[in-house]
């Protein structure tokens, strides 16, 4: 019995884990050479280059969620448009957001995340002042 998570299956536990913020389990589901381009913003390479953006990103988070809006899958390349939904102090912030995944070997290879930053950016608390 193969118990092999298809590339959809992949991604979604990916981000399941993720949003709990358990980088290294979820980092464990990236391809030691995943590119991540986090598309208004950047890119970084490997797992990482991902703990970096993401770390800071959702510390001040309480809690993390999505809801996939669409979902398309063509071989290994998964594509979701979801809702990211972000409980901060001041409450709830929400993102649409579409992502373009590969999935190479079981693992992520490529994350591609398009969003509006100006969405993001006047909800999202300023960090400490440098």
């Amino acid at each position: 019995m193969n118990n092999a998570m298809t590339p959809a299956e992949t991604v979604k536990r990916f981000l399941d884990i993720m949003m709990k913020k358990d980088y290294d389990k979820g980092l464990a589901l990236v391809a030691p050479d995943v590119e991540y381009d986090n598309v208004p913003i950047g890119k970084v390479a490997g797992p990482e280059g991902i703990r970096a953006v993401l770390e800071p990103f959702f510390e001040p988070t309480i809690t993390n969620e999505y809801k996939v809006i669409r979902e398309l899958t063509n071989g290994e390349t998964v594509i979701l448009e979801r809702l990211d939904r972000h409980l901060l102090e001041s409450g709830w912030v929400e993102l649409p957001v579409t992502g373009i995944f590969e999935v190479k070997g079981g693992k992520i290879a490529l994350w591609r995340d398009y969003f509006d930053a100006p969405t993001l950016i006047t909800k999202w608390p300023v960090g400490p002042a440098a």
